[in-house]
């Protein structure tokens, strides 16, 4: 049983090696939860079976260039996992990259064998999914491709873009460091060259976009680093909410939540807020009658300013 492990887990490696052009030993013993010493192991057993592998102490193994295998044969579980990838590509990505990952699609069925067609031809007529928004601009078809290409190429990008204090576009030259999938809307993170700092900027407010040949100005830290820091500059929220309603309030960490625990006065929630005055303010409003503000008094400032506006709509529309 061991010897058929190894075998799969020798010819994993191999496809690993063949998916990028430098492969650290430490990423494939992380991956297959082996011992470093094993890794050398197996890298040797491919080696002695004629495999080009080239390795550079401190860097890691790479494929010599040129070398090619035989398509690779997917499982019919393998095989379904792609139609379901297919279809969320269509739906919460551009155009232009669902297009792209449909030809890429076109491939791999190409090396499947007759009954795994079949069987994954039977499938793609059964899964449908329905995004509840627009996540990208219809008018800008490849805006995730560009930014991606910017990634890669470390090249800038230009930009009209709208926000919510501000309903023209606004040229910005912006310098991607990464794209993320928040509150069910794609972002790209991104210093931006007018504002001499990181933003956000959402998919769907993108009016236009282009590629420029401009290399980056900046050396940038990596995207989990830089969202890691943007939390700690985010508004503590602590509120308690009936518990008679604290379970419809739907997906609270679309809201910031991070902690709840239940309290004599009913759920205790902790939110890390980036926008209290309008995105966590006017959610908050749906409930708060049911509900307490602990902290922090700007959102009680805030919550006061929102009632007394809508006093004072109903009082005119009453005279």
């Amino acid at each position: 049983m061991e010897s058929v492990n190894r075998f799969d887990r020798i010819v994993a490696i191999l496809v690993q090696l063949q998916s990028k052009r430098v492969v650290k030993a430490q990423e494939l013993a992380d991956r297959f939860q082996i011992s470093l010493r094993t890794v050398y192991r197996d890298i040797r057993s491919l080696e002695t079976a004629g495999v080009p592998i080239v390795s550079e102490a401190g860097v890691g193994y790479s494929i010599m260039e040129g070398y090619r295998l035989p398509p690779v044969m997917f499982t019919q579980e393998e095989a379904a996992s792609f139609v379901a990838a297919q279809k969320l590509m269509q739906n919460f990505t551009d155009k232009t990259l669902g297009k792209h990952y449909e030809t890429a699609m076109y491939k791999i069925k190409s090396v499947l064998r007759g009954k795994e067609k079949d069987w994954v031809e039977s499938l793609e007529k059964h899964i449908r999914f329905f995004p509840t928004q627009e996540i990208f601009n219809p008018n800008v078809a490849n805006a995730m491709e560009i930014i991606l290409s910017s990634i890669a190429e470390q090249q800038q990008v230009f930009l009209k873009y709208t926000s919510i204090q501000i309903d023209h576009a606004v040229d910005r030259v912006i310098e991607p460091v990464g794209i993320f999938n928040e509150n069910n809307f794609w972002y790209v993170l991104a210093y931006c060259h007018l504002r001499k700092d990181y933003r956000q900027f959402r998919t769907d407010r993108i009016q236009a976009i282009k590629r420029t040949a401009i290399p980056y100005k900046k050396k940038h830290s990596s995207l989990e680093e830089l969202r890691s820091k943007d939390a700690r500059t985010k508004l503590k929220v602590k509120i308690i909410v009936d518990k008679t309603i604290a379970k419809f309030l739907g997906n609270k960490k679309n809201y910031g939540l991070i902690d709840e625990k239940s309290v004599a006065k009913g759920i205790e929630m902790t939110f890390l807020v980036d926008d209290l005055d309008n995105g966590f303010a006017r959610w908050y409003l749906m409930y708060g009658d049911f509900a307490q503000i602990l902290e922090p008094p700007e959102l009680k400032e805030r919550m006061r300013y929102l009632l007394n506006k809508q006093l004072n709509q109903l009082k005119n529309s009453t005279d």
